[in-house]
């Protein structure tokens, strides 16, 4: 069986006799049956798609899986990209959610320095009498 699926076909092929000539100077030839042989003649099926019914089997199966591994492929990809821009929009709110905590403890640190200014004006309260 050929590797790559080019198949053979035996196709009849008729000879017709030499036609003879009206001129005076030619020989008599005499009169032929038509002969014929069987030649072998090979077409390769890579180019043609309107007649994959006569591919062979494993050739279709290894065209298939071929076709599947493609689309499995472009699944794989799809999900890396979705994957990273999961990653991505994760890593953008981690750091909103610090930029957050960051002005947060900046507010606090304002609030307990202004406390702190009001405890000290306090202390002096009462001390008089």
């Amino acid at each position: 069986m050929p590797l790559f699926g080019s198949k053979k076909e035996t196709q009849p092929v008729v000879e017709e006799p030499p036609r003879k000539s009206g001129n005076f100077f030619t020989r008599r030839q005499s009169s032929h049956s038509p002969t014929t042989t069987t030649t072998t003649t090979s077409q390769s099926n890579s180019h043609n798609f309107l007649h994959r019914d006569r591919e062979d089997a494993s050739i279709t199966a290894a065209r298939q899986r071929v076709t599947e591994a493609e689309a499995s492929e472009r699944a794989a990809d799809k999900a890396l990209m979705e994957a990273r821009a999961s990653v991505k929009a994760a890593r953008e709110e981690v750091r909103r959610i610090e930029r957050e905590a960051a002005e947060d403890a900046r507010k606090a640190k304002l609030k307990q320095k202004a406390a702190e200014d009001i405890s000290k004006r306090g202390k002096g309260l009462g001390r008089k009498s």
